[in-house]
């Protein structure tokens, strides 16, 4: 395992844990499929949220929000709907968010997170 994958590991388990911290559940974790994957899915109240989790390690190539083009914005749209049409239970209200993780060196990981973003 390369460092990029275990710093992005090492994000979305601090994004899980934030999201977890402010009453959501996270149902998933990972879900791929041939298209891509889907990082986090949680539950808010009655909200089912796509979480896209951006790491960066400082902010030499960009804030990990600038990450989050155009062409990536489509291709989460898309993968929620391939996720939705392979379960069960129908949801009235969903979401995508964006949590972003700066970790750097000597310094507590810095998360934010961004609702509704897409």
């Amino acid at each position: 395992m390369g460092r990029n994958q275990e710093v992005g590991i090492h994000g979305e388990e601090l994004a899980a844990e934030h999201l977890e911290s402010t009453g959501m559940v996270v149902l998933e974790r990972n879900w791929r499929c041939r298209y891509g994957e889907l990082d986090l899915i949680a539950q808010d109240g009655a909200v089912l949220v796509f979480v896209e989790v951006k790491t960066r390690t400082g902010l030499g190539y960009g804030t990990p929000a600038e990450a989050v083009t155009r062409t990536k914005a489509e291709r989460l749209r898309r993968l929620a709907g391939l996720w939705l049409a392979d379960q069960d239970r129908r949801w009235d209200r969903i979401r995508i968010d964006v949590v972003t993780v700066v970790l750097v060196r000597g310094n507590a990981p810095e998360i934010t997170h961004r609702k509704q973003v897409l």
